[in-house]
């Protein structure tokens, strides 16, 4: 029998909520029950189905108070929260208004003059999602939604560390009987998330790297396709002609929305040498400006850091860049209030590669500064990494900005702004090197993972010649 796990609040460090993980067999049924509704679900068709997400969304919107206070709970902040439920919304009027253009079947003519094609798409029929704490609502039904429309059943999982956010969206399912048996969620850490591979046919992960080696090994071993979304080290370039004003403002968003717990988060920054002393001051007085949202959730603009977890390591990244001399200008140091995690906006200089500040994820409000003397430092350094999520280019004209983003080694890059994947969601993009496996998160093609093409090819004529032993390929056109 599984054991109760209790969960922590950001906020005030209490252990205020209890999950029970399911046992493997009662996983198990919980699967078997969601392929069987699969079958009418996906037989329903598309047009029922937007019915159903859009039936769905709105007895969410009439429940929003309440998924904010989970939400809040969660994650300990009100603004990124509120951000995230709007963006959760929006993805699925987006979704539904796509689904009839990606959707369709098609046929066409072939080179083989009497041969026909029609082209159709079947979907995986069960889809398991296994999402991150930092975003839990966002990252657990980015992948839902559009495998939902496709007319997969999905099983979320989200993390241990924030999943009350869940009862609200089950309590909207309440009044959505077609969607009731598609969608259900799961509740426990890797060992439920680990038992849940072992009974889908597709699994999307967002999380830790050493988390989605374990993910894609367990799936490649059943020979399901894996997506896995996990953590980068982004970096920003602020070439000579850039304008400060813009750069600082934007490059100190990208790095400390959410306190830096995203994974497109800038977590280094690379200036011109020219410019890199006026550069600092201003984004230290940018940084100063902004406050800790305590006690009162509308006290400042920096939430909680969410895990006891990360609130170490990004303590013990500080203690690594001061002790290799590093110069702390402002913030550098998570400190304890009210039994919650807090880390102000921190920027650092006399920074290099030796320290883990600037080579391993922090996910925290930190941002180190680097100058360079030439724009193929700046690449090179940009690209001495592990990780290749995103990033973002600064210059004058976007003419020059492009031209240095063309040589980074990252799936999404920002021109003249910082981590616009957080809330643009129409670019498809890659995650390069070890920030991701897969096809795109995002844009059109993000359906496409959750389905299976099937091809016809339909002998028009009726001759009943064995053409295919009397001729050669050739002979066909």
């Amino acid at each position: 029998m599984n054991k109760p796990t209790e969960v922590r609040n950001p906020r005030n460090g209490k252990y205020d909520y209890v999950i029970l993980p399911p046992s493997p067999r009662l996983l198990s049924h919980q699967c078997q029950r969601a392929r069987r509704a699969q079958i009418r679900w996906y037989q329903m068709g598309l047009e029922a189905r937007i019915e159903a997400l859009q039936t769905w969304k709105q007895a969410i919107v009439t429940g929003r108070e309440q998924l904010t206070q989970a939400l809040v709970s969660d994650t300990g902040r009100l603004s990124t929260s509120i951000l995230e439920i709007n963006s959760f919304l929006d993805n699925i009027d987006r979704w539904c208004d796509l689904g009839p253009e990606l959707l369709r079947d098609w046929a066409k003519n072939t080179a083989v003059p009497f041969i026909a094609l029609e082209q159709t798409s079947v979907p995986y029929p069960l889809v398991g999602v296994i999402s991150s704490w930092n975003l839990p609502l966002l990252l657990s039904t980015i992948n839902t939604i559009p495998a939902l429309l496709a007319g997969c059943a999905v099983i979320v999982k989200p993390s241990e560390i924030s999943p009350r956010f869940v009862a609200p969206l089950i309590t909207a399912l309440n009044g959505v009987p077609d969607m009731r048996d598609v969608l259900s969620f799961v509740e426990g850490g890797g060992e439920t998330g680990a038992n849940l591979i072992e009974n889908v046919d597709l699994v999307c992960f967002s999380g830790s790297l050493t988390t989605g080696r374990k993910v894609a090994q367990a799936a490649a071993q059943r020979f399901i396709p894996a997506y896995l979304e996990l953590e980068g080290k982004d970096p920003a370039i602020v070439l000579e002609s850039a304008n400060l004003e813009l750069a600082t403002s934007a490059i100190l968003w990208g790095s400390v929305v959410n306190a830096g717990q995203s994974f497109v988060s800038i977590q280094r920054i690379y200036v011109a040498q020219s410019i890199f002393e006026e550069f600092y001051h201003q984004l230290i007085a940018r940084a100063i400006s902004l406050q800790l949202a305590y006690p009162q959730l509308n006290s400042g603009e920096i939430g909680p850091i969410i895990t006891e977890r990360q609130a170490a390591i990004i303590n013990d990244h500080l203690i690594d860049a001061m002790e290799k001399g590093a110069l702390i200008h402002c913030g550098g140091k998570v400190e304890q209030l009210g039994g919650g995690w807090w880390c102000r906006p921190t920027v650092i200089t006399q920074v290099n590669h030796s320290m883990k500040v600037m080579t391993e994820p922090t996910f925290g409000p930190i941002m180190p500064v680097m100058p360079f003397t030439t724009v193929e430092e700046a690449v090179y350094l940009a690209n001495d990494s592990i990780y290749g999520q995103s990033a973002a280019v600064f210059a004058l004209s976007e003419g020059e900005a492009l031209a240095v983003a063309r040589q980074i080694d990252a799936g999404a890059i920002s021109i003249n702004d910082a981590a616009l994947t957080a809330i643009m969601s129409e670019g498809e993009k890659n995650s390069f090197k070890f920030s991701g496996l897969g096809g795109s998160p995002l844009g059109k093609g993000l359906i496409q993972r959750f389905l299976r093409k099937k091809a016809f090819l339909i002998k028009t004529n009726s001759s009943p010649d064995p053409w295919w032993f009397d001729r050669g390929l050739d002979d066909l056109h």
